[in-house]
This record gives structure tokens, C-alpha cells and sequence, in this order.
């Protein structure tokens, strides 16, 4: 399925303006700095399935989550996809662009309907000059991104596909926490569950029956509740 794809000049914009205290840059910019990100910021909203920006495409800008979850993307192989993280509220995206080729090495991707705040490329190289602290915030937020890609790729090749996959489930209610009824509050399709883990739909599929059938997690569609997370932390050991 083709997904739309929109420019910056025609994406619609939110009636949802952020509230300059809550995204990755206002949170850590000066005071005296607030005044001229609301002036230079476009507050957009995406709507679910819908392609924010294409890995390949030219950096234009850097964006921050005011509302919605976004997955994080990138090509493995001709058909197949592999999630690098998601992104919810106060976040960035497009990040991994900057440099001297300033390229997009990945996509993201509305999961649901989303708000974000884009900041122009020379604007926000202009905010890192300015705001010391929060060059340092961003200096570190990298050296975790990086350590935790080493992880992964680890992981992918020496870890079992059912300790990937309870690994993801563990991260995945540490990040998003849970719902009243217990279950993870993110909505995750088996397909990129198989994307963020890096195995086929088949596997995983079977991986989680198989979780359900030990009692270990608690299945309703598409939601997971992770029954025992202790005895499901133990497959990411094996």
C-alpha cells in the first residue's frame, strides 16, 4: 500500500499549539529562548499511517512530539522494514539527518494521530549554538541511541528470537507504561512487532501463542498484558 506522502509547504497544520515547556528543546533551551522558538516553530498534525518524513529524502528540519506516537524506521532489504524505536510526546525526530550530507537515514511514521512541532534546519542549528545545555542534553540523548543501536544489533545476532521478543515486550511497557486493565499502552501489530525485533511475522506469531499458552503474557487483539515479568526477563537471558 502507497502512504501518502506530503511536503512541509502543504502539511496541515494543528490546531494543537505545544506549550514551550514540554519538547526535547524547551525543556532544556534558556528562557530568553522561548519567544523566538514560537515565532520560527509550525506546529503539524499527522494523520495515523500517514509518512512524516522518507529515509533518503533531504533534512529540512527537526521535529518534536507534542502529542502521538510515531515508529522510528528503516529498510532491511527490499521488502522488509526494521523499527529502530518509537517516539511519544516531548521527543525528536529527524536527528539522525543532521551532519554534512543531511540526509534522512530513516523514516517515521504516525502510528496514531499525531502533533508535532517542525523546527527549520538553521533555525535549530542556531538553538545549539545558543543553548548550551541543551547541545549537552542532545550530546547525550545520541550516546544512549547509539548504545542501545549496539544492543540491538547485539542482540539480533547472538539472542534467541523469543528473548527478543520478550525483551521488546519489557522495554516496550517500561516506555509506554499500562493500561487500568494491565495491558501495555501501546497498540503493537504483530507485523512490527516482527519489525522492531528483526524476525519474520510467522516467528513472532508463534513466539507470542507460545508466551500465552505458558501463561506469561494475557492476549486481547492486538494488546499484550505481561503477566510475570520476571519469568518473561528470564528468555532474555538464555
Amino acid at each position: 500500500m502507497q502512504i501518502k506522502r506530503t511536503t512541509i509547504p502543504d502539511m496541515k497544520k494543528s490546531p494543537n499549539n505545544c506549550d514551550l515547556r514540554s519538547c526535547f528543546l524547551c525543556r532544556q533551551c534558556l528562557p530568553e529562548w522561548l519567544p523566538a522558538i514560537q515565532a520560527h516553530r509550525k506546529n503539524l498534525t499527522f494523520k495515523k499511517g500517514e509518512l512524516i518524513f522518507h529515509e533518503g529524502e533531504p533534512v529540512r528540519g527537526i521535529y518534536f512530539v507534542y502529542s502521538g506516537t510515531v515508529k522510528v524506521h528503516k529498510k532491511w532489504g527490499t521488502e522488509k522494514e526494521l523499527i529502530i524505536r518509537f517516539a511519544r510526546q516531548g521527543e525528536i525526530l529527524g536527528h539522525r539527518g543532521l551532519g554534512q550530507e543531511a540526509i534522512y537515514p530513516i523514516s517515521a511514521t504516525a502510528l496514531e494521530p499525531v502533533n508535532a512541532c517542525f523546527i527549520d534546519l538553521d533555525f535549530f542549528r542556531a538553538s545549539l549554538k545558543v543553548n548550551q545545555d541543551f547541545m549537552y542534553g542532545l550530546l547525550l540523548f545520541f550516546a544512549d541511541e547509539l548504545q542501545e543501536s549496539e544492543r540491538k544489533m547485539r542482540n539480533m545476532a547472538h539472542m534467541q528470537v523469543k528473548g527478543r521478543v520478550a525483551q521488546a515486550l519489557l522495554a516496550l511497557q517500561e516506555k509506554f507504561g499500562r493500561t487500568p486493565d494491565g495491558y501495555i499502552q501501546m497498540t503493537l501489530s504483530r507485523q512490527d512487532l516482527a519489525s522492531l525485533v528483526g524476525a519474520t511475522y510467522e516467528t513472532v506469531f508463534r513466539i507470542i501463542n507460545e508466551l500465552a499458552e505458558e501463561e506469561l503474557i494475557t492476549l486481547s487483539g492486538k494488546n499484550i498484558a505481561l503477566n510475570d515479568a520476571a519469568k518473561i526477563a528470564v528468555y532474555t537471558k538464555e
